[in-house]
């Protein structure tokens, strides 16, 4: 009988543990353990208040950029660069160089722009965050170009195109406008060779540019500083002896990019320094020497 009952007791207490390990395969996983794969919990009602109630730092104000010193005088070579910073958005201090009464000759001038010409300019934000001064109207736009990322091709091909642009202008239009415009304007004397021989030169690099922008909107496929750099010695296309109706597609990318607004506020900067140069520099011998008979120190 002892056998018995313990042979029962343990086939009881088998069937007992029998039962009590089938329920641990199948029993629901804790909200806990659920919550560990999930969403975190929520923190206590204490640790929320108490965070809530922390003070928050405010946020870290960007500094704003300083604006960039723009030694400049209402030129053709002056509104390339009036026109880019414009066109760019970017803040800068206009310091006027009245070029009639000679300040760009003057000791401090001379230490931004060696060669005694505007425009210049001096970036406070310079490379590596210290400040740089850029002389030669060319080389400030390209500085602009690559410190904005407007304006200047980022890409190899792009970039040569606006450059071969650039340095077509800076090399040939500009001087050569130049001196049609003297000899045609201010020349003491009326000298018949020189005048012709300019003003030819000139007639034949509108028709360069002419021929370039047939089938094409810009320079150098987008706008871009090449025609920033060109617009401005279109401006006085008869002083220069040229009938700019004779150029058909000059004459469209001129009245392309002058409808520009940006384009438009950079001629406007420095309006009112033109009541204080003179408009006749024969008549202004003062002028007329500082400008153009400076002699080597």
């Amino acid at each position: 009988m002892a056998a018995a009952t313990s042979r029962k007791t343990a086939s009881r207490a088998g069937a007992a543990a029998a039962r009590s390990k089938t329920p641990a395969k199948t029993k629901a996983v804790p909200p806990a353990a659920n919550k560990s794969k999930g969403a975190a919990a929520k923190p206590a009602p204490k640790a929320a208040a108490k965070a809530a109630a922390a003070p928050k730092t405010p946020p870290v104000a960007a500094r704003p950029p300083k604006p960039i010193e723009f030694y400049f005088w209402p030129t053709a070579n002056g509104w390339k660069v009036s026109i880019m910073l414009e066109e760019c958005g970017i803040p800068y201090d206009v310091r006027p160089v009245n070029i009639g009464r000679g300040e760009q000759f003057t000791a401090d001038y001379l230490k931004i722009s060696p060669n005694g010409r505007i425009p210049a300019i001096v970036d406070p934000d310079g490379p590596g965050g210290k400040a740089i001064s850029v002389f030669e109207s060319g080389a400030i736009l390209q500085y602009l170009g690559r410190k904005t990322g407007k304006f200047y091709p980022a890409d190899e091909r792009g970039r040569v195109e606006a450059d071969e642009w650039l340095f077509w202008q800076v090399s040939g239009l500009g001087p050569m406008a130049g001196q049609a415009n003297h000899f045609r304007q201010f020349a003491p004397e009326t000298i018949p060779y020189a005048i012709e021989r300019y003003t030819n030169e000139v007639a034949r690099l509108y028709n360069v540019m002419n021929k370039r922008l047939a089938g094409r909107d810009y320079l150098a496929g987008k706008y871009s500083i090449a025609d920033m750099a060109c617009y401005g010695w279109i401006i006085s296309h008869q002083q220069q002896g040229q009938n700019l109706a004779a150029f058909v597609h000059l004459k469209a990318w001129f009245d392309r990019v002058g409808a520009r607004p940006g384009v438009q506020r950079g001629l406007a900067v420095g309006r009112e320094l033109r009541s204080s140069a003179p408009t006749d520099l024969r008549s202004s011998q003062d002028s007329r020497r500082v400008l153009m008979n400076r002699r080597p120190r």
